[in-house]
């Protein structure tokens, strides 16, 4: 078995309230990313993307870790760590720094964010992310990246993400105990977005919603940078309930005629198609109209929707998302979604697939996989960024040698 470093391989896991996923990617020479193992298994343990149960968390990740190790025929010893659930919450801050030289170089850069991160937040929080998204110079605004410009003083605009410590400390706990490090913790709607978002699209501003089983995690892009992200604690486990408890039928087997059957858009449904229900206490099976199941599935969905669309009105947000909704995530697989969001929202909706990737992509070409697949973006970009501060690094290091062995044969 080869080991992670050998290669250069990159490795996600997403886990989820339904299904836990690892994929393993492998970074090509021409700096592509390339699927070379995938372990898919459901998700036991877990509730709105939090642990309840930690042994049996810890049995599904092992067993998805084992299937991917396989595939890949590698050792997994770290991966990039999806997060959701509605601990997770979002600040807009600033900050501001002299500039030193006259002229901005990447110190100031980093010391501005600094500045801007430094906010006092309580001690059950954590910081997930912070992320610029303008820079100003004296009087010049909406600066993307300021390195090279001449000014006095330079203020950034940064987007910071925080959740409850306590629920990271659970989910990186269940990683490590299968003797895996968590290398970072990535919220899950901001790494869909690296999977399933164009430039354009976060440049004219679009709302990414990952619908999944326990919640829905939205990440909100305008002007190129991350505005807003949040989570709902409701989303296609509700769907399931619903037709659980409205047709009498189990858990399993509501989940089953939810996928198979179920519409968003009760008009796309004709009223002759009929569908075999299982009962629970060993009853017959019954005959039910498919039309009856969009009846009940309809209204779900519209609550959904109406979910999405007052959080990005309370943010203030909704005008400025003109390239409209990306949906993504098992809920938003069913048929009538886009139909049915597109009445609701009355803006463009798309349904999205993970993209911008090779090797064997068949096995992740849904949009159940749009989190780990993204986390391997992720992954591959902060391999990229530390690989060039490594050789800024080591060019500093080499002078400083060079200098030494001068001295050295001087004195």
């Amino acid at each position: 078995m080869s080991k992670v470093n050998e290669r250069n391989l990159v490795v996600g896991l997403d886990i989820g309230t339904s299904k836990i996923s690892v994929a393993v990617g492998e970074i090509t020479p021409d700096n592509q990313l390339s699927i070379v193992g995938v372990g898919n298994q459901p998700a036991r343990g877990m509730d709105k993307g939090g642990v309840n149960d930690l042994n049996l968390v810890i049995q599904s990740i092992q067993r998805a870790i084992n299937e991917a190790e396989l595939m890949a025929d590698c050792q997994i010893s770290s991966v990039y760590l999806g997060i959701s659930g509605k601990h997770i919450s979002c600040q807009n801050e600033n900050g501001m720094v002299p500039i030193n030289d006259k002229e901005v170089i990447q110190e100031d850069v980093d010391n501005v964010i600094h500045t801007a991160r430094s906010v006092p937040i309580s001690a059950e929080r954590r910081m997930l992310h912070v992320l610029p998204q303008e820079f100003s110079i004296d009087c010049q605004d909406g600066i993307k990246s300021p390195i090279g410009m001449s000014g006095v003083r330079m203020e950034a605009k940064v987007h910071i993400v925080t959740c409850a410590n306590d629920m990271a400390k659970n989910i990186v706990k269940c990683v490590e105990r299968c003797e895996v490090k968590a290398d970072q913790l990535i919220f899950s709607a901001l790494a869909s977005s690296y999977a399933v978002l164009t430039d354009d699209e976060k440049e004219l501003g679009i709302c990414v919603v990952d619908m999944g089983a326990g919640t829905m995690d939205i990440a909100v892009f305008a002007g190129g940078a991350l505005r807003h992200t949040a989570v709902i604690p409701v989303a296609g486990n509700q769907v399931t309930s619903d037709i659980a408890k409205i047709f009498r039928t189990p858990l399993s087997h509501a989940e089953d005629i939810k996928v198979q059957y179920a519409c968003a858009l009760r008009q796309m449904v004709s009223m002759e198609e009929n569908i075999e229900v299982p009962s629970v206490g060993g009853r017959p099976a019954r005959s039910m109209s498919r039309h009856t199941l969009a009846e009940v599935v309809e209204p779900r969905y519209q609550e959904l929707f109406e979910l999405i669309q007052e959080e990005l009105r309370e943010a203030g947000l909704e005008d400025q998302i003109a390239a409209g909704y990306v949906l993504t995530g098992g809920t938003a697989k069913m048929e009538g979604v886009v139909e049915f969001a597109e009445e609701v929202f009355q803006m463009p909706v798309r349904v999205a697939k993970p993209k911008g990737m090779s090797g064997l992509k068949e096995y992740v070409d849904d949009s159940t996989y749009s989190t780990v697949v993204g986390l391997l973006h992720y992954g591959m970009q902060a391999n990229e960024q530390q690989s060039t501060q490594g050789n800024k690094s080591e060019g500093i290091a080499s002078i400083t040698s060079r200098i030494l062995a001068w001295f050295k044969g001087e004195f």
